[in-house]
């Protein structure tokens, strides 16, 4: 044990083709070329490449890898790649291993196999990934993995990580001018920084394999509430069982090897619920990381006999599953932008950025909202476990006794918290954060970072951190433009911070947003509150929004359109998935058990009375099952009929609102009689694992 536990940090990132990897195989003029080059200050030419390839090929081989891949995110939110063999054949029937830069920097992938959103048709199939030289080269397997941009033939961005991209060069931009303008002259590229919590929830592949539901949609679309459930509040951060401490210990193991800093594990809230969280890096690489976090999740809980389920509510009744974003800026100076320091009131720089971000968020809302729109957050978010779909922002009493005196002309003075005594003689003074925490914020301050909690357990990082890279760079470019035409900055600043300040105080919100009062009060504020996904989606082809991400080089309008012609189809193929799964199971397993349980009854009853018994009980059970079969068997019949009526619809538009508003709640229907009679039917024929089961049974 203690000679593996040594070994740990010599397997970080073992297999990484990592910077020091590239220092001891590279040439140092090629390594210092390519520094330039993965820092935006010079181009990679075929020389560079080649090089690189070279070293990429002797270091995979070397770890066992006959392939080569180009490791994409297409706008399914999932990663895809096309293995390539090293092998080449030679004209004597022999065969080399070649690798040439050419191959490294693209690879040409089917572009109309993939969601396009009309970007290319059927017969345009040509499309490129393009190296992501900020993100590392690894293995996994016997396969060497490229992280790749993915466009069309035309340029056009048809994945998750291009934009991101995009934004990324956008908000280093602004915030390099802000500086500038400030007077902080040695910074010269900004990174925006993330830190994604990943829940997740596991059950036995036993239960699993009986649930259709589960197998198809990710999700139980039946399933009457557990006896218990998550009220005695036991589970979170409670003991370990040793069969997931087993499956977490080679979760982390497999992580680290890929460089992936996993760091905190825990128990969540709701039985069967878990938690996984990495170190902060720049969100490019965070964003990678996360899909490999998600991918390895998955594939390490088959080998411990678990399936990990990522969807957003897999259980109703029990917390749904979120991927906290925790966001922050950082020089290349190594300063975090949004650290307050002893002394925030004075500290104009962090000031500065900490009301962008306020202006930005409550400015295009709606944007932030549609970046964590889809059919499972749909059934989280707002459900008083999650933040509701009101955007707000939490500060804490310090920013927020700040952010008030910046409104009433200028701020002198900040809150202090000394140590936390708790009266006890053995234990020491703790030092006390100058403000508390609120976990029911969907974009709270957390100290040194803003921490977006809206975003869905299934969900890639990159639509959320572009989103929010966009609108806090829209925000700066319009401070920078004030502060190169200001004569007096200082006077400037105060000015921007006092009018941020005014205007945007309605979006601050300290207390809690589960209770319904809060509700009412951000509609008195004036605050969107838009559940519905499909309305949350049509919010990104206003006008204002369409211009916001064609001022700052993200997102054409083209591509707007066209990712959200992508988002309303996702949805509507989503929902007509868990319609027919929900037709299958209730026609072909809970009608049928319920007709044989009614069969055991009659005979009940007949036996009864056939012994001079008068049968009344089982006479009330029969008619209970009977009348809940009925009701069953009439809502299979409009949910069958509500599918087919999916058709009539001509727009795609059309087609969303009417899974939503017809289709969505039929299904419930269905669900509603199933779930009445799993409390009733004999346990020995019903079909479907329970809830009690799956989230109990380890």
């Amino acid at each position: 044990m203690e000679t593996a536990i040594a070994k740990l940090p010599d397997a970080f990132g073992v297999n990484v083709f990592s910077d020091a990897v590239m220092q001891n195989r590279l040439p140092q003029d090629v390594y210092q070329r390519f520094v330039e080059v993965r820092r935006g200050d010079a181009e990679l030419t075929v020389s560079i490449a080649d090089a690189l390839a070279g070293a990429m090929k002797e270091w995979a081989l070397e770890k066992g890898a006959t392939h080569y891949c180009h490791w994409f995110q297409p706008m399914t939110g999932l990663t895809a790649e096309k293995h390539e063999s090293f092998i080449s054949p030679t004209a004597d029937g022999k065969s080399v291993m070649e690798f040439s830069g050419k191959e490294l920097i693209k690879g040409e992938p089917d572009a109309s196999s993939f969601p396009s959103g009309g970007l290319r048709a059927t017969f345009e199939a040509r499309g490129y990934t393009a190296w992501d030289c900020t993100s590392s080269v690894f293995i996994k397997g016997r396969t060497m993995y490229i992280p790749c941009a993915f466009c069309s033939y035309t340029g056009m961005a048809l994945d998750k990580k291009t934009p991101l991209l995009r934004s990324m060069d956008a908000i280093s931009r602004q915030v390099v001018r802000v500086l500038r303008a400030l007077g902080v002259k040695d910074v010269n590229k900004v990174t925006a920084t993330l830190g994604p919590e990943q829940e997740y929830f596991l059950v036995d592949q036993h239960f699993f394999q009986k649930r259709l539901d589960l197998m198809l949609a990710g999700r139980t679309l039946f399933g009457a509430p557990s006896p218990r459930g998550q009220e005695l509040e036991d589970h979170y951060f409670g003991t370990l069982h040793e069969r997931i401490a087993a499956f977490m210990h080679e979760v982390n193991t497999e992580l680290w090897k890929l460089g992936v800093s996993a760091k905190i594990q825990h128990n969540e809230v709701a039985p069967a619920q878990y938690e996984l969280a990495p170190v902060f890096t720049s969100v490019n690489i965070a964003t990678d990381h996360n899909q490999l976090t998600m991918e390895t999740l998955q594939k390490v809980a088959q080998r411990h006999g678990f399936v990990c389920l990522l969807h957003e509510k897999p259980f109703v009744g029990v917390n749904g599953s979120g991927k906290h974003n925790n966001w922050s800026l950082m020089t290349d100076t190594g300063h975090n932008l949004l650290d307050p320091g002893q002394t925030p009131h004075d500290n104009m720089v962090f000031l500065i950025f900490l009301c962008a971000v306020i202006r930005a968020v409550d400015k295009y809302a709606n944007v932030l909202r549609a970046s964590v729109a889809n059919t499972g957050n749909e059934c989280r978010l707002g459900a008083n476990e999650a933040p509701p779909t009101i955007i707000s922002i939490f500060l804490g009493e310090q920013l927020t006794e700040i952010f008030e005196q910046l409104a009433a002309g200028g701020a002198n003075s900040s809150k202090q918290s000394g140590p936390l005594r708790l009266g006890i003689s053995t234990l020491p003074p703790l030092p006390k954060d100058s403000t508390d925490r609120n976990r029911t914020s969907p974009f709270a301050f957390t100290g040194n970072k803003f921490e977006f909690r809206m975003v869905g357990s299934s969900q890639s990082c990159a639509g959320p951190a572009f989103v929010i890279n966009t609108i806090v760079a829209d925000v700066l470019n319009e401070i920078a433009a004030e502060l190169e035409q200001a004569d007096d900055v200082r006077a400037a600043v105060q000015k921007i911070l006092q009018k941020i300040a005014t205007d945007h105080a309605r979006i601050v919100f300290n207390g809690d947003n589960y209770c319904h009062e809060w509700v009412q009060e951000a509609a008195r504020r004036g605050l969107p509150n838009i559940a519905s996904t499909i309305d949350s989606i049509e919010t990104l082809l206003e006008e204002e929004n369409m211009k916001l991400f064609e001022r700052n080089r993200v997102l054409s309008r083209t591509e707007l359109e066209a990712r959200t012609e992508i988002l309303l189809e996702n949805y509507i193929r989503t929902i007509h998935i868990e319609a027919c799964t929900t037709l299958h199971m209730a026609k072909r397993q809970i009608l049928p058990a319920c007709v044989k349980y009614a069969g055991k009854l009659a005979a009940a009853i007949v036996s009864v009375q056939s012994a001079g018994g008068q049968a009344d009980s089982q006479k009330k059970m029969l008619e209970k099952v009977c009348g809940l079969s009925d009701e069953l068997h009439g809502a299979i019949d409009k949910l069958d009929e509500k599918v087919k009526g999916a058709c009539n619809n001509k727009s795609t538009l059309e087609k969303a609102r009417y899974s939503r508003q017809d289709i969505i709640p039929q299904m419930n229907a269905v669900r509603k009689a199933s779930d009445e009679l799993e409390m009733v039917v004999d346990a020995d024929l019903w079909p479907l694992p329970t809830y009690a089961e799956m989230l109990f049974i380890i």
